[in-house]
Parts: structure tokens; sequence; C-alpha cells
């Protein structure tokens, strides 16, 4: 494969981080748009991007692009495409499509067209076609139509790369991994002193922090098993798979992770059954030498020394009576920061910001994300 042209989505607000982290596997022309960012290179690129990047969702590689101002010209310019680059007959695949902005509006009548279209061109020329499988398909499509332009990709990571394989077990309302990781990303932490979560839930924070502070791939943990009973990612089933080259960038990537880390990563929560459940989701990671999930209460955090960070994801309030509950927490842990946590910086996340100010702190600095939906921001207090 020759320099190509491949696009990684990412959640709104994590474009940059996603930019920052193509730009040190050696991927080329990098730019950002909202939901993702573009970038080129060759096949070693877009395994290498599945393999590290932490912050994306999936990696797509377009394969054509074509006006689609009504069904019957998707149908031709899908028909068009040369499948058999891609696929066989007996390739099981699924379709995954997106509307907005176009005359074609229903997302899974132009899915369902789509598919009708490469199954059509295999029956005319082969006397058979390929099935469908929606649960685990050897080569996922994904189409995203916008303003009457349809462009169709190749799903090279088949599952969201959020799917790491560590997390089998998770407590209520628990963050997605690549979110966690651009939690972490945005965190200014040298890898020395204390990281702390004190309401760490599943462990997901910390666990990232982690596999961060090793410089190792959270790819390698999809290479056995990712979390769906489905093995690797989506372009391992590709008829131009390089098995020779993937074993060598895998190889590297666990060659590369270190030994030790100067630092340390604590977890606690007021929930016993969320310590035992981060506790092993940092054992199927393979990292129970390196992190520690231990039973403790927020509100009575007091911290070693006078380095590191804090950081958590804070309880947002969005059922009713909530967040009159919430705002005692609020002021309590605001007050465990001033009088305790002298030297730290703490960062805390919350999609409440009428919340956030029952903290009583000035913020150093602001970051917007989305969880879901939710718009939420990531606040920084230096604590003097």
């Amino acid at each position: 494969m020759t320099n190509t042209h491949f696009f990684a989505t990412a959640a709104k607000g994590t474009e940059s981080l996603v930019a920052r982290e193509l730009i040190a596997i050696g991927a080329r022309n990098i730019r950002t748009t909202v939901g993702g960012v573009h970038f080129e290179g060759e096949l070693e690129t877009l395994y290498r991007a599945n393999l590290w990047l932490q912050t994306a969702n999936r990696v797509l590689m377009p394969i054509a692009e074509f006006a689609c101002p009504n069904p019957q010209a998707l149908y031709e310019n899908v028909r068009n495409v040369r499948w058999r680059d891609w696929m066989t007959v007996d390739t099981t695949f699924a379709v995954d499509c997106n509307c907005r902005d176009s005359q074609i509006s229903h997302s899974h009548y132009a899915a369902l067209k789509i598919k009708d279209a490469i199954v059509d061109r295999f029956r005319d020329e082969m006397g058979r076609r390929p099935n469908v499988d929606r649960r685990q398909p050897m080569l996922p499509v994904n189409a995203h139509i916008a303003k009457d332009r349809c462009v169709l990709s190749l799903d090279a990571s088949g599952d969201r790369l959020h799917r790491r394989g560590y997390r089998r077990q998770a407590t209520d309302a628990p963050l997605r991994e690549t979110l966690a990781a651009a939690i972490v990303g945005l965190v200014e932490w040298d890898n020395e002193g204390m990281f702390i979560d004190p309401m760490c839930g599943s462990g997901t924070i910390v666990i990232e922090a982690t596999l961060k502070a090793m410089n190792h791939a959270p790819g390698l943990l999809r290479c056995g098993y990712d979390g769906s009973g489905q093995v690797g990612f989506g372009f391992q089933r590709w008829r131009n798979f390089d098995k020779k080259l993937w074993g060598r960038l895998t190889d590297e990537a666990r060659h590369g992770v270190r030994e030790r880390i100067p630092g340390r990563l604590l977890g606690y929560d007021i929930s016993r059954p969320a310590i035992h459940i981060a506790s092993e989701n940092a054992k199927l990671a393979g990292l129970e030498r390196h992190v520690r999930f231990m039973r403790g209460d927020a509100l009575k955090l007091s911290p070693r020394g006078n380095r590191g960070v804090i950081v958590c994801n804070l309880p947002y309030g969005e059922r009713t009576g909530e967040v009159e509950e919430l705002k005692s927490l609020y002021t309590g842990f605001g007050n465990v920061l001033k009088q305790r946590c002298a030297g730290y910086t703490a960062y805390l996340f919350t999609g409440n910001l009428k919340l956030a100010k029952w903290i009583g702190l000035r913020t150093a600095k602001r970051f917007t994300l989305y969880n879901g939906p939710i718009e939420c921001r990531l606040l920084k207090y230096e604590l003097f």
C-alpha cells in the first residue's frame, strides 16, 4: 500500500489530542476537523494508529467518495467500487451509515442500499453473494453521507478503540477508556510524584494513566481479547493483511514497555465493590504491580508529600434531587483540596458547571470535553 489517506474519528474536544498522538507515530499531512483527524501514511501507519492511539474512536480508510443526490445514485456508485480488491464472496460484511444535511436522510435505508449494491455486484460477477454478519463482520464498511456526498470507508479498527479488553466489569456510568485517556492527556504529570484518583469507580482514569506512564500501547491489550469475544482489529481480516509487519510492530511495542514508573498511582473509592472491580480491571490489563486501589472516603483524603496530581470524575447529579445532595460533596471536597493538598495540582472532571462553583477554588485552566452528548469541563486547580 502506497501513501494513503486515513481518518481517525474522535469525540468532540479531543481532536487535538488525537493529532498529537498521530504526530508521535509518524503520520503525515495531519489535519483536524470537527469529529476527527485526517492523516496520511502507508499500511504501517494504519497499523500503528490502531495499536497506539489512546483517544481516537476508530480509524477509517476511505476507498471512494462520490455525489449521491438520490438513492439510485448511491446504489450505482457503491456498485462501481472494486470490492474484490478488499473481499471475496466468502467474506462476511456489515454496513454502518450516518446521514446529515442530505436528500437521503434515513441512515438505515442508506445502509440497506449500500448492502444491496455490494451483494448485487458479487452476484452478477460470481453467481454467489457474500453474507452480512452484523455482530462480527470480517469487513466492516462505514458510510458517511453529508450534503449529498458519500465517503465510503473500510473500518480498520473493527470494534471501537475504547474497547481495550481490560474492563469486563464496570461501576455505574463509567467513563469510556478513550475519554479517560483524553483526561490523562490533558493532565500535566511527569510520571513522578503521586497520581491519585480519590473517586476512582472502575479505575479507568488510573489504569489509562498507568498505560501512558509505562509507554504501553493500548492496542496490545486487544491483540488477544477485545472485550467482545472478537480477536484483534478489523484490518486483520482484510485480504491484504500483512501478518509479518503486524508481528514486528507488536513485538516493538512490547519491548518498549517500561518496567518501572518513578511515581505512584493510587485509586480510592468509598465503595468496596468498586475497589474490587478496579483491582480486577488492573489485573486484566497486567498492571497490578504498578497501581493500587484501596477503599477510602474522598472527604478524608490526606495525601503524602506535596508533589503530584489529583484527578477525578465527579458525579454530575443527573437525576432530580441529586444536585442539592451533591452540593455538600463538592463543597467538602473543595475544602479537602484547600486544607490538605497543598503543593498538588487537581484536575476535576464534571458535567455540571453549576455544581463546580461549590468547589470554592479559582480555576487555573478549563478544557471542554464531551461525555457522550453531555458537555463537560476538566477544571485545573493549583493548590498553593
